[in-house]
């Protein structure tokens, strides 16, 4: 840890507040049968719309569920389907940008015809077409929010490889009979790690909002696994007699996507890389 990333971190206790919840968050998706003070799928219609209570902390749903049992478990799933999809869409991104910045020509002129059609697409609604398509399930939410994701990356990928390629060090590189593969993973892909590093842990909290709304439309992950989307919109009918069923799974749908974002915003500034966008 060098003295800029030391001194940012004591200077900013909401940062490392913020990266302890998430850590928080994480441990609990991990250890979530050591956790979960109940069977998250186990149905009580004795306890049904119980009020936050001693046995209960976040009370129970219209099932007898416990919601704090749910929303950990919810958690692994969020969080799975965050970073997978993220990892998914980054790949593809930086190999689709990658080739299209350092190739240029035809290649660049099709891959970015590519990239402009995606991002011109509504990224929800085109995800909400494949769910339906496909049968539901986690592999097929993966596979609509990377069709959604990889041009992003590519995007930001191709326009770092353009500036870089452009530089003395690889062009005086190429003039010594460097392979055009040593060059990228020696010169350019190094360069560019930490942008892609900044974008994906924006990119990740934008996931897990996009399955959520997926789950709520009753289009993510099949019932009966939980999931703070699925939860939400179970809540629904009840929101005025059982608020608490919809308020815990959303303001942890909330907190999560808030540290993701200022965990992006925080590596920004510790690497110091400006104006990255999606």
């Amino acid at each position: 840890m060098n003295k800029k990333t030391k001194y940012f971190l004591r200077n900013n206790k909401l940062t490392v507040f913020l990266a302890g919840v998430l850590l928080m968050m994480v441990l609990s998706a991990v250890f979530a049968p050591l956790i979960a003070p109940h069977d998250p799928y186990e149905v009580n219609l004795e306890k049904t719309k119980e009020h936050p209570q001693k046995d209960y902390p976040f009370g129970t749903d219209a099932q007898g569920r416990c919601v704090l049992s749910r929303m950990i478990y919810g958690a692994r799933v969020s969080l799975f389907i965050g970073v997978a999809a993220t990892l998914s869409a980054l790949v593809i991104g930086v190999l689709f940008g990658a080739a299209a910045g350092y190739l240029g020509g035809a290649a660049d002129n099709i891959i970015t015809f590519l990239i402009d059609i995606t991002l011109s697409l509504p990224g929800l609604l085109v995800a909400i077409a494949i769910t339906v398509v496909l049968e539901p399930g986690i592999t097929t939410v993966l596979i609509a929010l990377c069709f959604v994701g990889w041009a992003g990356f590519a995007r930001i990928v191709r326009s770092s490889v353009i500036s870089i390629k452009n530089s003395d060090y690889v062009t005086s590189a190429m003039s010594l009979g460097s392979s055009s593969w040593l060059i990228m993973l020696k010169h350019i892909l190094p360069n560019i790690v930490p942008i892609i590093l900044i974008t994906a842990s924006l990119r990740i909290g934008t996931f897990i909002l996009s399955e959520a709304s997926l789950s709520f439309l009753g289009l993510g992950v099949r019932p009966p696994e939980p999931t703070w989307g699925s939860m939400i919109a179970s809540s629904v009918n009840y929101i005025e007699t059982a608020p608490w069923m919809a308020f815990f799974p959303g303001a942890a749908l909330a907190v999560t996507i808030f540290c993701f974002n200022f965990a992006g915003d925080s590596l920004k500034d510790i690497i110091d890389v400006k104006d990255i966008k999606m």
